[in-house]
């Protein structure tokens, strides 16, 4: 895997994070609006899927209709997804200097398969070093919200989606527990790159806080960048 232009010179990665029905995908199309609104250019894109090859794999996995995927098989076609969005989209994009904001990445397969399938930590971030190289965000916006209602939340939306993708929305409570706790240990663990966000606000509220950690974080690297 090629490593991204250097840093000084190459566009930002913000990844967005969280249970589903929390909001994310809202606020990262909020925040890709402020940032064209400021003359940055800015390529949006989505885990799994986000190529033509991804999202063949995303029907796989999301589909209610996959019975029987063994976990270790679900973690390798998340991470299949990933390495061909990378080497399609987020590379191109960052060495063009774009900025580029994904709807999850490496941190939800930690969440969802490391920690709500058991499979843990170590192979998800082996896996990521094998095909992933040395990408990861600049910025990761955790979105963190009440399990019960964002799950509910999700359940209700994918029941009116045109395309089946309710497979993990049929799993228990006490997975998605799981899945939200490894989140949490994510941002314990990397407090440098994940900024937790509360997503219970008001959407506005919400975007504005966003926003702000964006500028106060990306701003401050791209001065100490330049002073480099």
């Amino acid at each position: 895997m090629a490593n991204v232009a250097d840093r000084s010179q190459r566009g930002k990665f913000i990844t967005f994070e969280g249970l589903d029905g929390c909001g994310k995908s809202t606020q990262l199309e909020n925040l890709a609006a402020a940032l064209r609104a400021e003359k940055i250019d800015v390529v949006t894109t989505r885990e799994p899927g986000g190529s033509a090859i991804g999202e063949r794999i995303r029907a796989v996995l999301l589909d209610s209709r996959t019975a029987g995927l063994d976990p270790q098989a679900e973690m390798a076609l998340m991470f299949a997804s990933r390495a061909q969005l990378i080497a399609e989209v987020i590379l191109p994009a960052l060495a063009a200097g774009n900025w580029v904001l994904c709807d999850r990445f490496t941190d939800s397969t930690e969440a969802y398969q490391g920690a709500g399938r058991g499979l843990g930590s170590e192979p998800v971030l082996e896996l990521h070093k094998v095909l992933c190289g040395s990408v990861w965000p600049d910025l990761t916006i955790l979105m963190d919200s009440d399990v019960n209602s964002s799950v509910s939340r999700a359940r209700r939306r994918n029941k009116t989606a045109e395309h089946d993708e309710n497979r993990f929305e049929k799993e228990s409570l006490a997975f998605f527990t799981r899945v939200h706790e490894g989140f949490l240990k994510i941002a314990e663990r990397e407090p440098g790159r994940v900024v937790k966000i509360d997503a219970r606000p008001p959407i506005e509220v919400v975007h504005e806080e966003i926003a702000r950690v964006v500028w106060s974080k990306l701003r401050s690297e791209e001065r100490r960048d330049r002073s480099d």
